[in-house]
């Protein structure tokens, strides 16, 4: 008959027989540590757009180290707004970046800044209000700290072509080999005119252009309507993108395309003549002022500014509110994973 553990053998024995040791661990397994418990995957963290709720139009990302900078057209009173972020989606909000603006400039009508770091230091390129035409023209200042104050000691713009009805816009870009360019809007729409999108190198240290400048891309597609503007420009893959917003800013037609080319200089080719890359959607409305930026794993993010719907225009209240949706390319087409509303994977930290 079987044996009894409680009456016929000692404790001992029968966790031998069993083939377990004293500790309740299978025998051979030894028993200086308990198995390991197996635990869930960690779910990764989660965002929703937009980021910055707030009214922050024409949005810049620059990257210092593992710190996100934040720049946009002015807005509450403040010239050069500022925030920052460890993540691309929490952002705290550092105050004025603007110095001094040019001689040549009057306030409260800065946009679209864009920041490069050279040799002078964190360089910013803005757009402000000619005093001498009443064109909006483009400058540059310059700070020790991304977060200013940025100083412009400028008597002139860099760049104004009045006889194209100004200059807006600016977008530094810096090439494999180091050669810096920069890109801008003429601003014909002021005055009936078409708008272009060009470009011109700058020196090392991004403060003077040189060379001549080159007309890249007009306005000319239906969807684009009598302005294109907000150039940016990403290379990969030996290709340069240059994307860019076009339609009215106060409108649900406001959209995003870009085009092509093998070289900063062109010659481009639009890929979204038809219809824009990203345009309304939903209740993002009027998406543009787009530019791109890397996580921490190098993976490459679209950042840009949207109405809500039902609220779009300032005359209803409404505000241009910062957004990001992931980025990546198929057969040498960007694809966008957005606009988003719904919770969404987040960038990798710096």
């Amino acid at each position: 008959m079987g044996l009894n553990f409680r009456t016929s053998a000692s404790p001992l024995l029968a966790a031998l027989l069993l083939g377990l040791g004293t500790g309740g661990v299978p025998a051979g397994a030894g028993t200086s540590e308990p198995l390991a418990q197996a635990r869930p995957a960690a779910r990764p963290a989660t965002y929703t757009n937009p980021v910055i709720p707030d009214d922050f139009p024409d949005p810049f990302i620059l990257r210092v180290g593992s710190t996100y900078y934040a720049y946009g057209t002015n807005s509450g009173g403040v010239d050069l707004p500022v925030l920052k972020s460890s993540n691309l989606v929490n952002w705290q909000r550092v105050g004025e970046g603007m110095g001094r603006l040019g001689a040549w400039a009057t306030g409260g009508y800065t946009w679209a800044p864009e920041v490069a770091r050279t040799g002078a230091g964190y360089v910013l390129y803005y757009t402000a209000r000619h005093v001498e035409s009443g064109r909006q023209c483009i400058g540059v200042a310059v700070s020790r700290l991304p977060t200013g104050p940025f100083n412009d000691t400028s008597k002139a713009p860099l760049v104004c072509q009045l006889d194209l009805g100004g200059s807006i816009d600016a977008s530094p870009f810096q090439d494999r080999g180091g050669q810096r360019y920069l890109y801008w809007k003429n601003d014909g729409n002021c005055c009936g005119q078409f708008t272009g999108i060009w470009v011109q190198k700058l020196s090392a240290d991004g403060l003077k252009l040189t060379g001549k400048p080159t007309d890249l891309i007009y306005n000319g597609a239906l969807w684009e309507g009598n302005l294109i503007e907000a150039p940016q420009v990403y290379t990969r893959a030996n290709k340069y993108y240059l994307f860019y917003s076009a339609a009215d800013y106060n409108s649900d037609t406001y959209a995003v395309g870009y085009a092509v080319a093998s070289s900063p200089t062109g010659p481009f080719r639009k890929l979204s003549r038809e219809e824009p890359w990203l345009a309304t959607k939903g209740k993002v409305a009027g998406p543009g002022g787009q530019g791109i930026i890397t996580d921490g794993k190098g993976n490459p993010w679209l950042y840009y500014h949207a109405w809500t719907a039902g609220q779009i225009g300032y005359e209803k209240g409404g505000q241009r509110s910062m957004r990001i949706d992931a980025l990546t390319w198929k057969n040498g087409l960007a694809v966008l994973k957005g606009p988003s509303l719904t919770p969404q994977v987040a960038p990798a930290r710096p």
